[in-house]
């Protein structure tokens, strides 16, 4: 299980490719790998977003996030995952988090997918502060799956 906080950009399926070719102990193993990309929206609540920045604390925040992966492979019998979230200065089409899991089936690899993405998004401690037309501005919820 690997998980990675970023100030720097990164290509998800890149990632992902080469994660995946580092982990010949998978190889054979695994029949489904699920994955999702979030990236940066140019909107939000209705009004234009030119950037944003996402803070955390360092420490802290990767310790919960290996928490919830740890939830899902307790949930589900994963036999691998990977998080990587940025961290930083963003802006609209960027990549924010990367999360993929494999597993002996499907469903266990969708449903463990969803869950280690849901509950980032609502338990992890990542505060977003937004660039908007009308001025900065942080965002006080995540908007609904």
């Amino acid at each position: 299980m690997t998980i990675e906080l970023r100030r720097a950009s990164f290509e998800p399926l890149v990632e992902l490719g080469r994660y995946q070719v580092s982990q010949g102990e998978l190889q054979g193993r695994y029949g489904a790998t699920a994955i999702f990309v979030g990236t940066m929206r140019d909107f939000n609540d209705g009004e234009p977003v030119r950037g944003m920045t996402l803070e955390h604390y360092p420490g802290m925040t990767e310790r919960h996030l290996q928490q919830i992966v740890e939830t899902a492979t307790q949930k589900w019998s994963l036999l691998d995952a990977l998080v990587i979230h940025r961290v930083g200065e963003l802006r609209p089409n960027d990549p924010i988090v990367l999360v993929a899991v494999w597993s002996t089936h499907r469903a266990a690899a969708f449903a463990a997918c969803r869950f280690i993405m849901e509950e980032l998004k609502s338990k992890a401690p990542f505060w977003k502060r937004e660039d908007a037309a009308t001025g900065t501005r942080w965002v006080e919820h995540n908007t609904p799956g």
